[in-house]
């Protein structure tokens, strides 16, 4: 379960949003009533790049010994 400003790492990728599993989102409303979260994944920058209703299926919590990497987003998928 998620708590609002959770940090978040997809499952899975989003390829109609250029996501890909791994990728860092924070959950910024978690629903009462269902498993669901609106998290929002941005660029270095800090500019939105989707905000998106996710199942906690499509989510889980980084773990102690993970490290962030960074990639460049696949220009040809917007």
């Amino acid at each position: 379960m998620f708590v609002e400003l959770d940090i978040a790492v997809l499952t899975r990728d989003i390829p109609e949003k250029r996501l890909k599993a791994g990728d860092l989102g924070t959950v910024v409303h978690a629903y009462a009533s269902a498993n669901l979260y609106e998290v929002e994944f941005v660029d270095a920058l800090g500019a939105t790049l989707a905000l998106l209703t996710l199942d906690e299926a499509d989510l889980r919590i980084m773990a102690d010994k993970e490290i962030l990497h960074v990639r460049l987003l696949d220009q040809a998928a917007a």
